[in-house]
């Protein structure tokens, strides 16, 4: 299951991130829930987690809180740019 968010950050920059099996993994460990039962129990959180977590494999460093205060939005994409 990989898919596309797009991070818009505070300082008016953006980024397409490819959500990849670790990054789901990663997320039903953190949320202890299965990525099949979101359809109805989808949170914002959630969203944010999928695109911190694809971001770490590129190398972001900050820990998630600390992370989420340099975001304004994170939403579905199309394709990485």
């Amino acid at each position: 299951m990989n898919f596309n968010l797009l991070v818009q950050f505070l300082d008016g920059t953006e980024k397409t991130v490819s959500v990849k099996a670790a990054d789901v993994v990663a997320f039903e460990e953190r949320f202890d829930l299965s990525m099949a039962s979101l359809e109805k129990n989808m949170r914002m959180t959630h969203m944010f987690f999928m695109a911190w977590s694809a971001l770490r494999r590129d190398g972001e460093k900050k820990s998630f809180e600390d992370w989420l205060n340099l975001v304004d939005m994170v939403q579905a994409a199309d394709s990485p740019k």
